[in-house]
């Protein structure tokens, strides 16, 4: 399980050790999408990393993976147009509406995306789980932390972690199916076709 903490920005060396697996994308993992649809502050972070990764040429893909199980919320959706904002171009740009959870999120990436190789981006509490995910799904990845601040609800946070990395040990070892498949759509094609809004 290996990764680099990007917090404070990619550096050369970095970038270096990220593309050492050759990714074909970079998996962004969901959170809070904020009342007025703009990314909360921990999901901000991640996808500024994800951004300055794929800037520095570590992968050509963004997989930009959350929850979008009610018509009124999608994570995807506010991830696609904060990403297009800084500029990224949308075909390099692939939506999983159905990322529910880390595991699923993986799974998909995987399965549905046809990605082996990818780097995970994601905050230093959670990149753990999910490079397990990846791990026990024989998926080549490795993980980048996008801590550029402190967050409220640490505490809350690392409990709730505990017990979804139980969880999610479990389903890896039974390599659980997630709620939803779906047809392959690979990610080295154009990512326009998954964006439904």
């Amino acid at each position: 399980i290996a990764g680099v903490d990007a917090g404070r920005g990619i550096s050369e060396a970095e970038a270096e050790v990220c593309s050492g697996i050759d990714p074909q994308c970079i998996l962004v993992l969901g959170c809070a999408v904020w009342a007025d649809n703009e990314p909360s502050p921990m999901l901000k972070d991640r996808l500024d990393t994800a951004i300055a990764l794929y800037k520095a040429g570590v992968a050509p893909k963004l997989l930009l993976s959350g929850d979008n199980s009610i018509v009124e919320y999608s994570e995807p959706d506010c991830m696609l147009r904060y990403t297009l904002a800084q500029g990224v171009p949308p075909e390099d740009i692939f939506l999983d509406y159905a990322g529910f959870s880390t595991y699923e999120s993986v799974y998909r990436s995987h399965a549905v995306f046809m990605a082996d190789r990818m780097i995970v981006v994601t905050q230093k509490y959670h990149l753990f789980r999910a490079l397990k995910a990846c791990e026990a799904l024989s998926i080549k990845a490795k993980g980048v932390a996008s801590n550029q601040q402190k967050y409220a609800g640490r505490y809350y946070r690392e409990a709730r972690e505990v017990l979804a990395r139980n969880k999610d040990f479990f389903k890896g070892i039974i390599k659980a199916k997630p709620t939803y498949l779906g047809d392959e759509i690979p990610v080295d094609g154009d990512g326009t076709v998954t964006h439904l809004n």
